[in-house]
């Protein structure tokens, strides 16, 4: 069953990637639609801009917004997945550790959101090296963002073993991390060893499959629209009780251990 309350809560992601593809795409329409214009913060040699060309002219405001938006419902969705993960309508945290990954991650996500929106601002003509620093700041932030929940996730299914969407959820934002981290290391050559146009097609590369990143949120989301709060007691109470056996044998193997290494420390005293 449906509960429309929540199905808001799966339209914050929906509402962040659509608005990133839409900002892409417009800016590359514009360009091509001018004739893919040789901008003053090209390359002579360049023929292919970078998202930060086209977006230091006159798409700038466009730019901004769009990284505003984007930003601002990510973030969202990472503060209602914890909210939701807390009230019991997703899969509830067990440990401390798994709500210290959570945390950590909404903190790289906010300092991924600030280094979007201040490379938008501080564009490439005017501030290449603010820029520059923010767009680092944007990529850091959000790839370390998602190793930490990924983390958290790999703990959350080896508990809840019956809830395959954290696994489905797990492998989508591991994949998008291996990805986006090779992509960057070849960005990032080819940018410093004159390969514009190879650094520009790789940048659009990356921006997009930012977008699938959005994405996986919405996967994360889903179930608190249509589960109710008693099944995900009933996995909590299994994934609890998984953790309490495993807890019990590793002290009744540690108290197995400490009465034979006495016995040994007795034997060689005598």
């Amino acid at each position: 069953m449906v509960d429309l309350k929540y199905v808001l809560f799966c339209i914050l992601p929906l509402i962040s990637a659509l608005t990133w593809l839409g900002m892409l795409l417009a800016m590359f329409v514009v360009w091509e639609s001018q004739g893919s214009p040789h901008y003053v913060s090209m390359d002579p040699n360049q023929r292919i801009a970078y998202i930060s060309d086209i977006g230091a002219q006159q798409l700038q405001p466009l730019f901004i917004a769009g990284a505003c938006v984007t930003t601002v419902f990510l973030d969202l969705s990472f503060a209602a997945e914890r909210w939701l993960r807390h009230s019991g309508r997703l899969a509830r945290n067990i440990s401390s550790n798994e709500k210290r990954l959570s945390a950590l991650s909404i903190l790289f996500a906010v300092f991924g959101t600030a280094g979007l929106i201040l490379l938008s601002i501080f564009d490439n003509v005017s501030h290449p090296d603010l820029h520059n620093g923010f767009l680092l700041l944007f990529i850091a932030g959000y790839v370390i963002s998602a190793i930490f929940i990924c983390a958290e996730y790999q703990r959350l299914g080896r508990k809840y073993r019956q809830l395959r969407i954290l696994r489905t959820s797990f492998w989508l934002k591991l994949v998008f991390i291996i990805v986006e981290i090779l992509l960057v290391a070849v960005f990032i050559g080819t940018s410093f060893t004159s390969h514009k146009n190879i650094a520009a097609v790789l940048e659009w590369i990356i921006a997009l499959i930012f977008t699938f990143y959005v994405l996986t949120f919405f996967v994360d989301l889903l179930p608190a629209s249509r589960s109710q709060r008693k099944n995900f007691n009933k996995a909590m109470d299994q994934a609890t009780n998984r953790v309490t056996c495993r807890r019990e044998r590793r002290d009744r193997s540690s108290a197995m251990d400490r009465p034979m290494s006495q016995t040994t420390d007795a034997s060689g005293a005598v």
